[in-house]
Formats: C-alpha cells, sequence, structure tokens
C-alpha cells in the first residue's frame, strides 16, 4: 500500500487512467444495450456454428527451439506462450472453463485449451496484465504456484497471487514505466487505458498494465486490454520497434469505447509502436475464445484482415495453439470462415489508399462504424 500510494498514477484513492477518465461503465441507453444483446440473429452470430479447429499442441512444438530466436503460441483469449532469445514467457494465462467468479455461470470457453499446463514445461516468467477474471485466473495461477517460475505482476496485483500460494520472493511488481529482469529479458510495465477489480466495490485500486519484453535479438509487446490512446506512440518510441506485437481487438463495443479497442484501433496503435509505418508482425487477441460483446464472433478476424490489409500491416492468424515464428512463415489462414455465416462489412477502414498519409502525417485509420 505504502508503493501504491506513491505511485504518481494514483490519486484520490484510485489508479488514474492516461489521457484522462475512461468511462468503465457500461455508456448509452439500457434498452439500447439489451436489445443488441438480446437480438436472435445477432444472438446466432456471437458463437461458432463448429467445431473451432484448435492446434494439438504437442511436446515436439515446443521443445524444438525456434529456428529464428523468437516463437509465439496463442492458446486463446489472450493467453500467450513466447519463446524469446531463449527464455520462455507466458501472458495471461487462462486455463479454466469460465471467465467468472463462479465455476458454475458466467463466459464459457468456445474451446478447449489446446494442451495442459504441464504440457507447456518450464516457463520462466508468467506476466500479468490486470485482475479481470479473463486475464487472471485463479485455478491457473495456483497451479503455476507449485513450480518455480516468476511472476511480473501491476502494482497491487501480488496481493491476489499471494493469497492463491505464489511466495513474495517470487513476484516482480511494477508500476508503469518500472522494469525487472529475469534472466536475459527486461520486462518493463507501461500504460494502458482500462480498469481493474475482480469485485463490485474494489475497482481501481490494482494497476492494469500493457508490456514490453526485451531480449538480446528480439523486442516484443502486449498490450493487456486497452482502449485507445495517444501513450502507444510514446511507448513505441521509447521500447520499439518491435518484432511481434500482440493486440486486443475483441469484445469492443459502442457501449465502452474508452477501455477496449476494436480491431481498427488495433492496427492504429500496432502503427503508432511501430513508428507510424508499418512493420513486425501483429497478432490479434482478446477474441475467439470467450463470448464478451454483442459483435459477431468472427467479426474481429474479418475487421482485422480488412484494416490490416488497408495499409499494408502483416498478421498473423494462427489457429489455437499453433505456434509460429513472426520471423518465418505466417499463418494467414482466416480458419473461422467456416464456422460462421459471411460477417457483414459494416465498419469503413478510413484509408484513402494504402500507405496514403494525412496532412498531420499520420495514417488515416479512424473509421466509423
Amino acid at each position: 500500500m505504502a508503493r501504491i500510494r506513491r505511485s504518481p498514477h494514483f490519486a484520490n484513492g484510485v489508479f488514474q487512467n492516461p489521457g484522462g477518465p475512461a468511462r468503465m461503465r457500461p455508456s448509452g441507453s439500457g434498452r439500447d444495450m439489451a436489445k443488441q444483446f438480446l437480438d436472435k440473429d445477432a444472438r446466432s452470430r456471437r458463437a461458432p456454428r463448429g467445431t473451432i479447429p484448435v492446434h494439438p499442441t504437442t511436446l515436439a512444438d515446443l521443445t524444438r527451439p525456434p529456428a529464428t530466436g523468437l516463437r509465439l503460441t496463442w492458446t486463446g483469449h489472450s493467453s500467450v506462450l513466447a519463446e524469446i532469445d531463449g527464455q520462455r514467457v507466458l501472458f495471461d494465462p487462462v486455463w479454466g472453463e469460465r471467465c467468472s467468479p463462479f465455476p458454475f455461470a458466467g463466459p464459457k470457453r468456445l474451446h478447449p485449451v489446446p494442451l495442459s499446463l504441464a504440457a507447456l514445461g518450464p516457463v520462466d516468467v508468467v506476466v500479468i496484465s490486470h485482475d479481470h477474471y479473463d486475464h487472471l485466473d485463479m485455478p491457473t495461477i495456483k497451479e503455476l504456484a507449485g513450480t518455480d517460475t516468476v511472476f511480473a505482476v501491476p502494482l497491487g496485483v501480488g496481493a491476489h497471487l499471494e493469497r492463491w500460494g505464489v511466495s513474495a520472493d517470487r513476484l516482480r511488481e511494477l508500476d508503469w514505466q518500472e522494469s525487472t529482469r529475469v534472466g536475459g529479458l527486461t520486462l518493463t510495465a507501461t500504460p494502458a487505458r482500462h480498469f481493474c477489480g475482480r469485485g463490485l466495490r474494489n475497482t481501481q485500486h490494482t494497476l492494469w498494465a500493457s508490456w514490453v519484453v526485451a531480449g538480446e535479438r528480439h523486442r516484443i509487446y502486449h498490450s493487456g486490454d486497452t482502449g485507445y490512446f495517444e501513450g502507444f506512440r510514446d511507448i513505441g518510441a521509447a521500447h520499439g520497434p518491435f518484432d511481434a506485437t500482440m493486440i486486443q481487438v475483441g469484445a469492443y463495443s459502442e457501449f465502452w469505447p474508452d477501455i477496449h479497442m476494436t480491431p481498427e484501433e488495433g492496427v492504429r496503435s500496432h502503427l503508432d509502436l511501430q513508428g507510424g509505418k508499418p512493420g513486425g508482425v501483429l497478432l490479434p487477441i482478446h477474441w475467439g475464445t470467450f463470448n464478451l460483446a454483442p459483435h459477431p464472433w468472427a467479426e474481429p478476424g474479418e475487421w482485422m484482415a480488412d484494416a490490416a490489409e488497408a495499409v499494408g500491416q502483416t498478421v498473423a492468424f494462427p489457429r489455437p495453439g499453433a505456434p509460429f515464428e513472426p520471423g518465418g512463415e505466417l499463418p494467414t489462414e482466416p480458419w473461422w470462415r467456416p464456422l460462421t455465416r459471411p460477417v457483414p462489412r459494416v465498419w469503413n477502414t478510413g484509408v484513402r489508399s494504402r500507405n496514403e498519409e494525412t496532412p498531420s502525417g499520420d495514417l488515416d485509420l479512424a473509421g466509423d462504424r
């Protein structure tokens, strides 16, 4: 608590968002929101119509060192195993069946976990972006607590882990712009525009963060959950460019525009992180695994593909569990299409032509839905 109170991002008893206050509760009419969630046709589009083709990740997939020194395995939602310069980093591991405080209610997985935690093999560091249930999963952390892995978490989140069996000497608890070394990696907590809390009365009492992980040869970025804000440019200037970014592009809605990004904004954030130009590989995360918003299940994939193509940005679309190397052959097949009806193109990429710049020098990606 002493560290929290000293944080420049903590005021009036709560953590503050960069860029001013963010709307954390749904805005607009409750009737309109209920109409979207309950509409029969819309509901039918919010889940796949068949079995998601999960890659059966094997020990052989993960024991062979990546030829390029960097390999990513998206296991669903925001969970990613990053093998970077000889170290293994596990972001936001959620192996539970539901992202909920209750084992019998709440959003349920739309596909199984590709492999067990034990089959992952040793992990050098587990990185947590914030304490929401779809990013900080108690059963998963309790299982990992029995290993000797280190946990890097935002300020205040360590208290959850200590209660669940993680010893304090294995915690690296960081404020924004603070760094820690784990093996040959430097991990830096960077700002995000979101909120926190695992109950109705503890909102904004623990910090949320995006993360930069830098090795000897590679740099990667994990957005956690965030709305779009100008701080991506600052993060890119200080820590980029990146070989790969893992960017939240699902569970967005017009009812909470400040705290989650659309795929359009996800592309914009990636470009900001890369200094304003296409570069590296963008891995879309926070979609496909849980039904958390009124948009169609497959819309993040389709919208991301359109937005990235409009500016010439390379995107990886792996099936859950399929390892790939950003410096090698990329998975690009739209694997979700056989599982859904055609997604209406209700978005406009807002880009005049590929790589065309506005008078201000910024790519115009402010499209309307």
